[in-house]
């Protein structure tokens, strides 16, 4: 509690406008944060606050084990899921463009699917998870891509498109690449080519550079051992993006404060804080979710569980889609199998906070850390 009171008295000083010293916030963030390393045995974290537009950056523990190199603002963590935001804003800005509708049918924007159940299942219900029972992965012997498009040309739905909400790569994963389609180029040439750049986000890849990686964390796994993301069928589209926390950072305050960007990107991130439908206490957006705010921990614990990840959930659409809201929070979790990340902002109260380490570790760690933590910014 001391510490609480701690990063209270200096938020309070600056909502007056005055500088609030680093470590100030500092032992706030490490009694959150610390505890949770030791006891999930993460080797290194990267974690970013912005209050009021001014960036945060606190950093824990090595990068690698092997090099011993220490996590820096700039170390770049493999997102996991938290890559499917990008994806949704990459599909709001084909929409703001006039080349892709929410609207029309998949096979519409790619042929290759004509004959299929995708003649019924709209760029929408892909974005939402409600394709009709899309799994949470791709089969194994259609997880590559070239084999990809033949698992969508003979599968058949669960339920009818639109009816449930089931988490799924194979859906989103989709959605991006029909995106892609419809702006003219391969998805990894529209977001680093044409995405990312207009975003001001020049730290953040698909494909790490070679002379970048020297900054590219290493992954561990469960059993502590050594891994980083291997190549799937739509891996970019779905849990592809490599980013740090300074860019991680920049991409949230874009995301509260979009009004310096292109009209047709300030559109697609509206889309992308537009509520689609509800499941429970939880609004879904384009990648991103959401709550009204404040939202109690146990039902931000609720929304990013095993339940709502593994399970099928019935859906109650928003007609026309709620606009999007300055008082939530907004929050993704994202995972590979060596990588643990989150994020949650909420425009209004202009806090955020940016979480990547290199253990894929449970959610509702990450969440009572930033609970917590975001919790103290609005005292």
């Amino acid at each position: 509690m001391d510490s609480l009171k701690t990063l209270a008295a200096a938020l309070a000083l600056l909502a007056a406008g005055q500088c609030v010293a680093q470590d100030q916030l500092e032992s706030v963030v490490n009694a959150a944060v610390r505890p949770v390393m030791q006891a999930e045995g993460i080797a290194g974290m990267a974690v970013a606050v912005t209050v009021n537009g001014q960036p945060h950056y606190f950093n824990y523990g090595v990068a690698s084990k092997e090099s011993g190199n220490a996590v820096t603002q700039d170390t770049l963590f493999e997102i996991g899921s938290v890559s499917k935001t990008f994806t949704a804003t990459l599909a709001g800005y084909a929409v703001a463009s006039g080349k892709l509708s929410l609207d029309d049918k998949a096979s519409q924007v790619l042929p290759a699917l004509r004959g299929s159940a995708f003649d019924n299942i709209s760029v929408v219900q892909l974005g939402t998870y409600s394709a009709g029972g899309l799994p949470l992965q791709f089969p194994g012997e259609y997880d590559s891509a070239d084999k990809m498009l033949g698992y969508y040309q003979q599968w058949k739905p669960l339920y009818p498109a639109g009816s449930h909400r089931l988490y799924s790569n194979p859906s989103l994963g989709l959605f991006g690449y029909l995106a892609a389609q419809s702006l003219g180029v391969p998805f990894d040439e529209a977001m680093e080519k044409t995405l990312l750049p207009k975003l001001g986000l020049k730290h953040t890849f698909l494909s790490v550079p070679q002379d970048q990686m020297g900054l590219y964390a290493q992954g561990y796994n469960k059993d502590g051992k050594p891994v980083r993301v291997g190549p799937g069928a739509l891996d970019s589209e779905a849990y592809g993006v490599k980013t740090s926390a300074a860019d991680l950072l920049r991409y949230v305050q874009t995301n509260m404060q979009p009004g310096t960007l292109e009209k047709p990107l300030q559109q697609a991130i509206a889309l992308t804080h537009s509520g689609y439908y509800k499941v429970d206490g939880m609004t879904q957006g384009l990648g991103w979710e959401f709550y009204p705010y404040p939202v109690p921990l146990e039902q931000l614990q609720a929304g990013n569980s095993n339940r709502m990840a593994f399970e099928a959930h019935q859906v109650q659409w928003i007609k026309p889609p709620q606009a999007p809201r300055q008082d939530a929070l907004f929050n993704k979790t994202g995972a590979t199998g060596g990588f643990g990340a989150y994020v949650a902002y909420v425009p209004q109260k202009q806090i955020g906070i940016v979480m990547l380490a290199n253990k894929n570790y449970p959610n509702a760690q990450r969440i009572k850390i930033a609970h917590q933590i975001l919790s103290a910014l609005d005292q």
